[in-house]
Formats: structure tokens, sequence, C-alpha cells
């Protein structure tokens, strides 16, 4: 495998420092079938589960491949001094008390800082954390039980949680866990640096991640990369939400949530499929072991049922797969094997006159599957061993077996209940190379999932992420007018204006600018709260009354001709986020912005086609492209606005805090941006 991490991950000799968490570890150890050397370190004992003891690091033989550090955090530190000092390979710290406890107990942050300086180049993993079992090497550097079994390959699967990897080792699904980690606070080894380590070795093939806070998106941007190149998919649940996820990693592991609209968009941006709870989580990490990524969205539904054919149907909707219906001449050999009862379609209930005659239903199950639909899924759910014979259902899944190895279809077995498929004929179908999944909706969100990660990856690589400047407090704000300025110097359409202070200059304004005019107060947050814009002025005299009458809330007013109305009004903004960086956010703008809750959101930098494509999925794009009778928008120069404000904030990476467009009118002969504001980050307290 090579690299770094390499004798920490799959260590030949291990020492384990303290006492009742490490003989645990040696218990674990020892379960899983470890057949390399375990140096227990302990002066109080004599014997750690037939191992004799070790006074101090200083009697080791040799410098160890691995260490489990089970101590208090005090003693953590200069027991991982010392680690590093020998020149061992790597070291787990259970302790907990650093810096996900630093609201609570300050000064425990400074503890964390102590431990990295101790580990120096020596590769740590926690503190906080039970630490990792590899169960392609019998290596369970792990204080506790779990459900791992020794195994040839699989999947490896990281969170920040250590309850979380105990209660996923414990899944009963047939899922080959390969190595399953908890990263605890990340204080050197963040989970992204560690995913590429378990990616790296040939016999892991999919990697799961349980996020609660990414400890580096640049970190997180390379090994998205590296899963790409080594067509290795990677599956995220991402905590956050919710308000109450957002707090409990903020105390929980010391790391910044982000925002969930900006963490959507890293995910779809970087090829990777992000899910919704542990369950689709372990369906998804199945498919993709068995199979790999879907290279398309087209399903083909199997069933003796007319009520799973329904669920199955619905179980699509709102998920971006659909059941291609079967051609006419596809059809019609259906009806041959099937009989003129049945009704053909996708999804297929195929009845049970066959049931039990395994070469009809070969011969059907073949008849379906050559099509070659993306996935094939069976569903077929098997009775429970104790009380009854399940021959027919196991009669029938070899048939499909004997199938999809004719036609060399990729296919799935979907159990509607985990309870009804059974570990053993989840293991013999991973031997056949299809996917054992378990929960109909959960199978759908799967296939979804693979396949989103297949379209991604047949694009283009995107551009690496723009690189946040460091935090400034001070901030400073145009105004409408400047804010403007700014951006028509990057490209922005703005309607025509001027910036007047009196009447003298209103007189020279107005010579310029043709009505109907706008006249808006400058310097006022909202506006049109206090009354301090006026739209639609024809005449010189009522121009004059606008400014007498918003003199009470400025000196300063902007005068610009009106916009044309609009096909529709947009907001667009790049805000900073704290993890992922410039977050373009486009959408319905306007009085529509609350009420339909519409917006795309893209990382910088970004193209346009990444543009076109957002605004095609939004309800918006319906009535940019024309609805019933209304003419189509300008959708060209729409982009073309919107490619000027990702420009710009992309250009002032390094001094924007914010920037907003809103709204920006789309009309049917071109785009205008009829407000705008900026905040800019800045050095001067001022």
């Amino acid at each position: 495998m090579g690299g770094e991490l390499d004798r920490l991950l799959n260590p030949r000799t291990i020492a384990v420092i303290g006492g009742k968490e490490a003989e645990r570890v040696v218990e674990q150890c020892d379960k899983l079938g470890f057949n390399g050397t375990i140096w227990p370190v302990n002066p109080k004992r004599e014997l750690m589960r037939g191992r004799r003891c070790l006074s101090s690091l200083d009697d080791l033989p040799e410098a160890p491949d691995a260490a489990y550090v089970a101590v208090n955090r005090q003693t953590t530190i200069s027991m991982v001094e010392q680690l590093s000092t020998l020149g061992v390979g790597g070291a787990v710290c259970y302790a907990a008390g650093f810096a996900e406890a630093d609201q609570e107990n300050a000064g425990s942050g400074d503890l964390q800082h102590q431990l990295v300086n101790a580990a120096g180049s020596m590769p740590i993993i926690g503190p906080n954390c039970y630490g990792f079992v590899n169960a392609l090497q019998g290596v369970a550097l792990w204080p506790d039980q779990h459900g791992a079994v020794r195994c040839d390959s699989g999947v490896a699967i990281l969170t920040q949680s250590s309850n979380i990897a105990i209660n996923l080792s414990m899944q009963r699904r047939g899922l080959p866990v390969a190595a399953l980690m908890t990263v605890g606070n990340q204080a050197q080894q963040g989970i992204s640096k560690l995913g590429l380590g378990w990616l790296e070795d040939p016999r892991i093939t999919a990697l799961g991640l349980h996020i609660e806070g990414l400890d580096d998106v640049k970190a997180f941007e390379r090994l998205t990369r590296r899963a790409r190149e080594l067509r290795k998919p990677i599956v995220v649940l991402k905590v956050g939400r919710s308000e109450q996820a957002k707090a409990a990693a903020l105390t929980h592991t010391a790391s910044l949530a982000g925002s969930d609209a900006a963490h959507d968009a890293l995910f779809k941006r970087l090829g990777v499929a992000r899910v919704d709870n542990l369950e689709i989580l372990l369906e998804t990490l199945k498919l993709l072991h068995a199979r790999g990524v879907t290279n398309g969205r087209e399903l083909l539904s199997l069933s003796c049922s007319g009520g799973e054919a329904s669920l199955m149907a619905d179980a699509a909707q709102g998920r971006n797969v659909s059941y291609r219906p079967f051609q006419t001449d596809e059809a019609a050999a259906l009806k041959v094997e099937l009989g003129e009862i049945v009704t053909v379609s996708n999804p297929l209930d195929y009845n049970t006159f066959i049931w039990g005659d395994w070469e009809a239903m070969r011969r059907m199950y073949i008849c379906a599957l050559e099509p070659q639909f993306d996935l094939a899924v069976l569903v077929n759910d098997y009775p429970r061993g104790d009380r009854c014979d399940d021959a027919d259902w196991r009669s029938a899944l070899e048939a499909f077996v004997s199938a999809v190895e004719a036609t060399g279809a990729r296919a799935a077995n979907v159990a509607s209940l985990a309870e009804t498929m059974p570990e053993d004929i989840a293991a013999g179908l991973f031997e056949a190379g299809i996917a054992p999944l378990c929960g109909l909706e959960n199978a759908i969100a799967a296939a979804e999932a693979a396949a989103q990660i297949a379209a991604n990856w047949d694009q283009d690589l995107p551009p690496e992420l723009l690189t946040p400047a460091a935090d400034c407090k001070n901030l400073k704000t145009l105004d409408e007018s400047a804010s403007k300025a700014d951006l028509a110097r990057a490209g922005l359409v703005t309607p025509k204006g001027v910036v007047v202070s009196d009447m003298a200059e209103l007189e020279t304004a107005l010579a310029e600018l043709e009505f109907p005019l706008v006249i808006k107060a400058l310097g006022i947050a909202h506006k049109t709260e206090v009354g301090a814009v006026r739209l639609g002025i024809e005449t010189t005299a009522d121009a004059v009354m606008a400014l007498q009458l918003m003199a009470r809330h400025s000196d300063r007013f902007l005068v610009e001709e009106m916009a044309p109305p609009p096909q529709a009004e947009l907001l667009v903004g790049v805000t900073r986020d704290p993890v992922c960086g410039l977050v373009l956010t486009f959408g319905a703008g306007g009085v529509l912005t609350e009420l339909l809750d519409d917006t795309a959101n893209l990382l910088l930098p970004c193209t346009e086609d990444d543009i076109r494509g957002a605004l095609a999925g939004l309800k918006i794009g319906r009535l940019l492209e024309g609805y019933r009778d209304t003419d189509a928008a300008d959708i060209d120069a729409l982009i073309a606005n919107i490619m000027c404000i990702a420009n710009y904030a992309a250009d002032h990476v390094g001094t924007l805090e914010e920037l907003d467009v809103n709204p920006l009118f789309a009309t049917q002969f071109g785009s205008v941006a009829v407000d705008a504001l900026i905040v800019k980050r800045t050095d001067n307290d001022r």
C-alpha cells in the first residue's frame, strides 16, 4: 500500500499502553485473528491476556508499527512524545478532554496543540476516539466490542462518532466492512487524509463517511480527486441539516460544520454522493461494492406481486431515476414467457403462474434482462428459516442469478425489509456480483446515488476550489451606487444612472437620462420600508418632489433609468462559507424569494455550463423558458450576468465578504441588475 499511514493502518507489531482499555484492545485483536506481535505496556501489571507487560516504552524491543495510547490526557501527551522519538509508525489516542471540551474546560484546546507538537511527524488518530478495525489484517486497535469479521475485500467506513461506528459494525445486511475507523478530534490526521490512506489499499472497494464537520476542504478535494482516479466511489452522510445538529457538531467535535447548502454544492461538485441516513449509506455501499457506479438511471423492477411493483414505482417518485417501458418487441417476447393474462410493464409483476418452475423463471428473467437496463432489481423477500421453508424463494433467486450470468446484466436483489434478507443469501449474492439490498426506498436511493457519482465522473474534472483569505474583523459596506459601479467594471449590466446630492445636480442628471426613472436614497438598508425609493417617475416635477420627500433619509441619491418589466426576477449572491469558501447562490428573487425557496448553489470557480445546468433545475427555470403565454427570457444574457458576478467574486476572493444582487431582471431582450450590495473585508479600522 505504501504511504506514511501504512505502518499504522496495517501493523505487524503493536504496543498497547494503559490498563482496562488497553487490555480490551488486546482482546479484540485476538478475537479478530491478528497474527502479529503485541507488546502491552503497564508498570503496575505483570501480564495482560497472557502477554508479559513491559514497565515502560524504553523496554520495547523495537519501534512498533502502531501504538494504542489509553491513558489520561496529560500522560497521553508524554507517551506520544516518547513514541514519536522511538520512530513508531503511528498511534491512536483514546483519551478525551482535549479541544472538544474547551468550552467547558478552558485550556483543553491548548492540550490538543501540545499533543500535536509532541507527535511531530508521527501520525496520530484522535484524540477522543476509539481507533480502528482492519478486518483485512485482523487488526483491532479498538477498546470495545464490534461486529467486524475477517474479509478479503470490502468497503471502508470512517466516522467522527465512536458509537455510530459500533452500531455500523453490528449491521446484519451482509456488507463486507473491511475497515472501520473513528477519527475523533482530527487534531493531526483528518478524516480526508485518513480516508485517502484506506483508499490506496487495493482491497478497499468504496469509502463511506459519516461527517459532522469537515477537517480541511482542500484535503477533502484531494481525497475525491484520488478516488476518481482509482474509480473508488465515496458516499457521505453529513449531519447539519438542522440547527440542532449544527450546534451538536460544534460542541462534540471542535470542528466547524459550515453551511449545509455549501456542503451540498461541495459534494455535488466533487462527485461524492450525499445520503440522508445510515441505512441508505450502507445500502449504497453494498451496491457500489458489488458492481461499482451505475452508468445510467434506467431501472427495471421484477417482482411476483402487484403490491411490490406499486411500491417500487412509488419509491422512485422524487428520485432522479426512471423505469423505461419495454419496447414493443421486448414486451411481446415477455408475453410468450408469461402468458396473455400477465400485463407487461415496468415495474413488472410477473405473477406466480411460473413460480417454482426454475427453467420457466430463468427464461423469463433472461427475456426481461436482455434489454440491458442500467440496473435490474429483483424484489424477493425470504421467509424466516426458523419457521418456514424458503426453498422456492431460493430457487427463484438461483434462476435470477443464472439469468444475470447469461445476460451480463447489472443487477440487485431487493428485500422489502432488512429482516427478510438473510446474511447467507447476501453473501452468496455478492459472490455472484449481485447487490443484496434491504428496503425498497433505500434501494432506489442507492441506485440514484451510484448513478450520480458516475454522471459526475463522466464530466471534466472541476477546477480547484478557491482558497478563502484569513478571517478579518473589519468590514466595509459599499452603497448601491458603489456596488453597481464595482460590478459594472467587471461586465455586469446595470441601468444607466447618476448620483446626485442636490437639485442642481438632479437637473443635470435629468438632462442625461430618459424617463421613466427610479430615485433611491443611498445609505439606507431597507429603502422600500421607509419610503426611500420612488419608481416610475415620468416627469421632472415628479423627480423633484421625490427628492424632496426623501431628503430626510439621506443627502445622496441614485437616479437611474427604469429597467423594462422582467419575465422573471432573480436573486444572485455570493457568500463566504467558513469551510467551503465562496458560494454562488441564485434563484427566484423579489417577492418569490421566501415564497418558493427556489435556489441553486455553486462553489467558485464555476463555468457558464454549471450555471446553465443549475438554472434548468430550478422551478423558476420553466418561467425563464416561457411559461404558457409568456415570452422566454434571454437566457444567454442572464447567464452572462451571473457569470460576471461569479468572476468578480473570484477576482476578489481575498477581500469579498458578501455580495447581493437582488433583483437581477431576466427580460426578453437582455438582463439587468436592478439592485446590488457588496461587503468587503478591509485591514482598516474605518
